[in-house]
């Protein structure tokens, strides 16, 4: 038998699964050594004071302080030590640097829909470069799915109505396996792909497959013409040039930060959070627009550079202009 037959978990392919091996590893290790020791004690006293003799009468034990106290104060100590470490490593997995790339993923029964930053699609197939932080932006077109990579150590619920985010960096060329892990229907079991993760030059070619009008931010600007977006936008709002990622002020006086969540809140309800001074005229586009087609409008947004500095003008990108209409805060009285 073989040393890879008697492998207990996956190999490790990101720079997050050493961290959660080691984790794992040591919390396996103390388990057992508080399992064996309070079984060992137990069969020592099973023994030792076992009763010999049928008029045998046990003596009362008096309290000692002292063992009251280590037996709490230890295993306190190992436990404070396993829960600031394990918060550690959880925001550690839940802030992704700033340079990582960002892949959109749709889940959906029974599969997942993935674009990359240069528009190149693919299903049920990660494509990913060696050594470069990924942060995937998912969610879900139907029910509650989970995103699961073994290798990489990352797992995270997809569920419809909002997005969830993970990040890892691979570290491994190679395939590995990737699974729906949360029982979506049916299928469940068929809801499976494979991770490709190659080396960087390769990587960039690969995405490169794709024609310019494939683009994210390409096929948002033409959605946000071809669903009159530009007859409000820019008139009755502001222009949503700058916008993303900045503080926006409510009606209500809060003020809220205009990330992804938000901007995909205003496009489908845009009355449940209103820009002070607008008038909430917005249509909704829920169930007129594909999770997909949302991305690809948050992806036009964000390719807008700074606002204009007069009313109706447009605002640079790396957008063409001739594709590249005005546009305006979401929420405040036009379309997206």
């Amino acid at each position: 038998m073989t040393l890879a037959a008697l492998q207990l978990w996956p190999e490790t392919a990101s720079d997050i699964g050493r961290s959660v091996d080691t984790l794992y590893i040591v919390m396996v290790v103390l388990t057992s050594i508080v399992v064996g020791g309070i079984g060992a004690i137990i069969l020592y006293f099973v023994i030792k004071y076992r009763r010999r003799h049928e008029d045998d009468v046990g003596q009362d034990i008096g309290e000692h302080m002292g063992v009251e106290i280590t037996w709490t104060a230890i295993p306190l100590v190992i436990c404070l030590i396993i829960f600031v470490w394990a918060s550690w490593l959880f925001l550690r997995m839940s802030k992704p640097p700033s340079d990582a790339m960002v892949i959109n993923i749709v889940g959906k029964q029974w599969m997942w829909k993935i674009q990359h930053p240069s528009g190149r699609k693919e299903i049920d197939e990660l494509h990913l470069p060696l050594g470069k932080p990924i942060l995937l932006q998912m969610t879900s077109e139907d029910v509650i799915h989970s995103f699961f990579i073994p290798e990489f150590r990352t797992k995270q619920d997809v569920l419809p109505g909002r997005y969830s985010e993970q990040w890892f960096t691979p570290t491994k060329l190679g395939q590995f396996h990737l699974f729906c892990s949360q029982y979506c229907g049916t299928s469940h079991a068929q809801m499976q792909g494979t991770v490709f993760v190659m080396e960087p030059g390769d990587y960039d070619a690969w995405a490169a497959q794709v024609a310019p009008d494939n683009r994210p931010e390409a096929v948002g600007a033409a959605l946000f013409t071809q669903y009159g977006c530009i007859a409000c936008h820019g008139q009755q709002a502001p222009t949503l040039a700058g916008v993303y990622n900045h503080p926006q002020t409510m009606q209500n006086g809060r003020t809220i930060i205009a990330d992804d969540a938000y901007l995909r809140e205003s496009i489908i309800d845009p009355r449940a959070q209103i820009v002070a001074g607008y008038t909430p005229i917005m249509p909704s586009y829920q169930g007129q627009l594909s999770e997909e087609q949302i991305f690809a409008l948050l992806a036009y947004i964000k390719s807008l550079g700074a606002a204009a500095s007069t009313p109706g003008n447009t605002a640079n990108s790396s957008t063409p202009a001739a594709t590249r209409p005005t546009a305006s805060a979401p929420g405040t009285g036009g379309t997206p």
